[in-house]
């Protein structure tokens, strides 16, 4: 019995609009061009330093993948961090399940862990009994995988491995500090957004695996862009109180002041990072479920500190005035929203010239294939390079929902 039938919400043209990765893309692509005719307030591009960053990124590319069999950026490459086969340990706890069940549990897994995966900050560490310690995104990651075994977000104690409506909603802050060990001396940046998107998930859906029963029932392939359509369109009211047009709350939607007046629907940039994140994320339990998500190239590269960083750190995006590397700034600040969307729409170069170099297609390399390989380690890798602890070039304040 499906768990969840949807009827699908009306929303005005603009808002629909903003929900997909095509106005992600030409907005971003808009402020690009700004900023290569030298019309960006705050960040100069130089695009004769590209082919540092794609050299770059062939590097650890072929480094970690020297067959170029490389899979898709999405949340199950953390779960198994340091090469431990967690992922695998799932697997074997659900081997009496049903395909579907599986497949829900699977969801249920992915989607809770990426809403717990912004920024972690520096400081904060997860150590798995019995193994090792990890820190930012791998540590969320096998944090919120160690809760998720533990039947921590299930309301069931015969079924622990899933998450549910009842226990995310009753999920208390200290509960939650406990299954990602923070302390005084072990301080994670957002903890109560995080809490405040779990409360959130309890209310839209019985339990985040519906979303198998709802993309099942529209038929076996799916174009990645209406996938994330759908998770926008059933997440979105969980994402704290941000631009609203047209009485709807757009989630990581902010305004430029290049691109019209910042009250207008026209300076809106969408970039929707957790909800693509969590798109990708959920390509693979969908296809063991006999669903295909199709047209993965219409998704964008995820503009994070990562993928920016590594922008800035090799010379493509130079700040304009030094205090944007100095001081930490929110997400809402104009320089944020302008690094941001020059990097989406310069990861979509980068693709292009690291699939001319390899010889690859489109379809043998897709975006997420290259932000896997790829930029999103590259980044990290020169940051470790030029900073202690690898912290970003540009440093932006967490409060656990955006990044």
């Amino acid at each position: 019995m499906p768990e969840h039938s949807h009827s699908r919400p009306e929303v005005s043209p603009a808002v629909a609009w903003l929900r997909t990765p095509a106005a992600i893309r030409e907005r971003c692509h808009q402020l690009l061009d700004l900023g290569l005719a030298g019309k960006l307030t705050h960040f100069r591009v130089e695009p004769s330093r590209l082919p540092a960053v794609v050299d770059a990124v062939l590097e650890v590319t072929r480094e970690a993948y020297p067959t170029l069999d490389i899979p898709l950026h999405s949340r199950w490459r953390h779960f198994d961090a340091g090469g431990v086969a967690r992922v695998a340990e799932l697997e074997a706890r659900l081997k009496d399940a049903t395909p579907q069940e599986r497949a829900r549990a699977k969801l249920d897994l992915a989607v809770v862990s990426v809403l717990l995966d912004a920024g972690s900050g520096p400081k904060w560490r997860y150590r798995e009994q019995g193994g090792g310690t990890w820190a930012r995104s791998e540590g969320l990651a096998v944090a919120s995988f160690r809760m998720f075994m533990d039947g921590v977000f299930s309301s069931d104690p015969d079924w622990p491995l899933r998450a549910d409506a009842e226990a995310l909603g009753r999920l208390s802050r200290e509960s939650l500090a406990r299954g990602l060990q923070v302390s005084e001396s072990n301080p994670l940046d957002g903890l109560e957004g995080r809490l405040h998107l779990m409360h959130g998930l309890s209310r839209v859906l019985p339990r985040p695996g519906a979303l198998h029963d709802i993309v099942v029932a529209q038929g076996s392939s799916a174009r990645a862009s209406e996938l994330l359509g759908l998770v926008l369109e059933l997440l979105g009211p969980i994402w704290p109180g941000r631009v609203m047009v047209d009485a709807v709350n757009l989630g990581d939607v902010w305004p430029h002041s290049a691109l019209g007046p910042v009250e207008s629907v026209d300076a809106l940039v969408p970039f929707h990072k957790l909800s693509q994140w969590l798109t990708y994320s959920l390509v693979e339990p969908l296809a063991e479920a006999g669903v295909r998500v199709v047209e993965l190239d219409g998704l964008t590269g995820l503009p994070e500190y990562r993928n920016g960083g590594l922008f800035v750190d090799l010379g493509v995006l130079v700040p304009r005035d030094v205090r944007l590397t100095r001081e930490v700034l929110h997400p809402s600040e104009e320089p944020i929203v302008e690094w941001r969307a020059l990097t989406v729409a310069l990861l979509d170069r980068v693709a292009a010239l690291v699939r001319g170099r390899l010889g690859m297609s489109n379809e043998e390399l897709p975006l997420g294939k290259v932000l896997q390989g790829g930029t999103w380690t590259a980044g990290r890798k020169v940051a470790a390079e030029l900073r202690p602890g690898g912290v970003p070039p540009i440093r932006v304040e967490s409060d656990g929902t955006v990044f």
